[in-house]
């Protein structure tokens, strides 16, 4: 099973799952159980155990499964071992709460470029990364062997900065805005919403 492509409902559990064990190691835990990590992304114990065993053995019975070994399991599963370089697009409040938090480094994820058009923040830095000017992104993606791209910016400016991503050769994008985003075929958009979250959560609580 571990050599074959994930169906998507498995690799979103395990992402979720992952999640969890990096918050928890960054506590000082040294393990954690399927109850546990199911009160954390209100996943069923009994799911989260059948997702993980089709993988290997990785769990003891009264104790738990131990979080630096199951971390590198499922970055091992989900392809995601080593470090990656990703740039974000937009220097405004969002894209510099998001280049000074530890979200993406927690999980081997490197901002080396952070681009805007205002030339009152470039050549600045937000987060020990330098604003650059949108001119230079092509160039920066190319040379960093850039994977990712993150949109932080207006809704009326996110098509374009994908256009420019996508050019630049980008195969990724995770869209921090509310645009419903025009790429290729090859390119893949991910959304990140809390209002859909807030709908979802609203659905089982009214329900």
């Amino acid at each position: 099973m571990a050599s074959d492509r994930l169906t998507v409902g498995v690799a979103a559990r395990l992402s979720r799952y992952l999640q969890v064990l990096t918050q928890a190691k960054k506590q000082g835990r040294d393990s954690i159980s399927s109850q546990e990590i199911g009160e954390y992304t209100n996943i069923n114990a009994t799911q989260i155990r059948r997702d993980l065993s089709g993988f290997g053995k990785f769990g003891k019975r009264g104790v738990g499964y131990n979080i630096d070994f199951l971390i590198g399991e499922i970055r091992k599963i989900l392809r995601t071992s080593g470090q990656h370089n990703i740039v974000l697009i937009g220097a405004g409040s969002l894209g510099q709460a998001i280049s000074k938090s530890s979200i993406f480094a927690d999980h081997g994820f490197n901002i080396v470029g952070i681009f805007d058009n205002d030339p009152a923040k470039i050549g600045s830095e937000s987060g020990d990364v330098r604003i650059q000017d949108m001119s230079e992104l092509a160039t920066a993606i190319r040379d960093r062997n850039v994977i990712v791209g993150v949109l932080a910016v207006p809704e009326e400016a996110a098509q374009e900065a994908a256009d420019r991503l996508v050019r630049a050769g980008v195969k990724i994008i995770f869209n921090y805005s509310d645009a419903l985003i025009d790429t290729p075929s090859d390119v893949t958009v991910h959304r990140s919403s809390p209002v859909v979250e807030i709908l979802h959560a609203l659905y089982f609580h009214l329900t």
